[in-house]
């Protein structure tokens, strides 16, 4: 028996899954997850570069 391509592995998960809800699933979790984090990263950084300028008399 040969082995099935990609795309057939592929395509036979998703016949086997059931449709998705509409408004309900967001196909980009990852990416939204990485980029709040990055949003949050450059936040604190740049709250703490402030606090540290205005600690030392600076602004």
């Amino acid at each position: 028996m040969a082995r099935m391509s990609f795309e057939e592995r592929i395509a036979a998960r998703q016949a086997s899954q059931k449709p998705l809800k509409e408004g309900r699933v967001f196909e980009h979790g990852p990416a939204t997850f990485l980029f709040v984090t990055l949003l949050v990263f450059v936040f604190v950084i740049h709250v703490g570069g402030l606090i540290v300028m205005m600690a030392m008399g600076m602004h």
